[in-house]
């Protein structure tokens, strides 16, 4: 049975004075109530306290995850981005090799992975890519320089290899009429005069095409005594040719022809036995064997003049 009314009494260790309190049972329920109250809300605080401790940390060590995989993401781009330029690299000194340029000589690009003492990996590895960027910079302006002076050398090569076609396409390289065979050397002769004959007589039928054998200025287009209907075209670089003995022309005086043209028709107009062409070739006003050019430039042709 629970009294309404409890005494306590307090006694020191002198005896000197002694408390008494009368406690009532309401307050000491009030009391222990109040201490268990106490006592759970420490226990809840504590928890939550330390459940937000753990979210905390759990969060933590997530970001802290996330940017080690971002550290080695840009650790990554900074590789490839460092092997790019050391192949533009690479491609820049093969081309100015190639051009004739001076080769530079380049150091390898490198990127530190360990951080100093005090300086966080990701400050590093921010402050690489703005070292690379300002070299990717570089070897940008590096490659349009480079692609400017190559494109110039193969302009200038282009402009030589004109020059050499025009230097090729004057000069007397082709069979006037196609596979026609040499019935009259460039040598003397017994017949039908006694003499040295100056050209080549290339025996065809009658009708046949006959073509510049190389670029030039039509001089002549006329009948020419012995050698009968006859054109004659300056080269313009000393040579010249002659064909003669022709059923009719199809250029006139002035006319500039291509290489390969049809000047003619093939006949026996003048001192002729049958139907053939007389070619001859003149270099500098002097008649030369035309053999040697009914297929190709010779070779000391072109070493002259190239």
């Amino acid at each position: 049975m629970f009294l309404d009314r409890y005494h306590v009494k307090l006694v020191p260790q002198n005896g000197e004075r002694i408390w008494r309190f009368v406690l009532s049972r309401r307050a000491i329920v009030l009391a222990c109530t109040l201490v268990a109250v106490i006592v759970m809300g420490s226990a809840i605080f504590a928890l939550v306290t330390a459940g937000m401790a753990h979210h905390e940390v759990s969060r933590l060590q997530v970001a802290t995850q996330h940017q080690r995989r971002k550290v080695s993401s840009i650790d990554r781009q900074a590789d490839r981005l460092r092997v790019t330029l050391e192949r533009v690299e690479r491609e820049n000194r093969r081309i100015e090799a190639a051009i004739g340029m001076p080769v530079r000589a380049v150091k390898p690009i490198r990127l530190e992975k360990k951080a100093p003492r005090g300086v966080s990996k990701v400050s590093l590895v921010r402050e690489r890519l703005r070292e690379i960027a300002a070299l990717a910079g570089r070897a940008a302006s590096l490659s349009q320089r480079t692609r400017r002076q190559a494109t110039r050398v193969l302009n200038l090569g282009n402009i030589t290899a004109l020059a050499q076609a025009a230097i090729v396409a004057h000069i007397p390289s082709i069979d006037p009429v196609a596979g026609a065979p040499i019935v009259g050397c460039f040598c003397y002769r017994t017949y039908p005069d006694v003499e040295f004959h100056e050209g080549v007589d290339l025996g065809a039928d009658w009708g046949e095409p006959v073509r510049a054998t190389a670029a030039g200025v039509v001089t002549a287009a006329s009948y020419n005594g012995g050698y009968g209907l006859m054109v004659d075209i300056d080269h313009e670089n000393g040579y010249a040719t002659w064909y003669a003995h022709l059923s009719s022309t199809e250029v006139r005086i002035g006319e500039h022809v291509l290489k390969g043209q049809v000047i003619g028709r093939v006949g026996m107009t003048g001192f002729a036995t049958g139907p053939h062409v007389h070619y001859q070739v003149m270099h500098d006003g002097t008649p030369i064997d035309p053999t040697p050019f009914l297929d190709g430039i010779p070779r000391n042709v072109i070493a002259d003049k190239s």
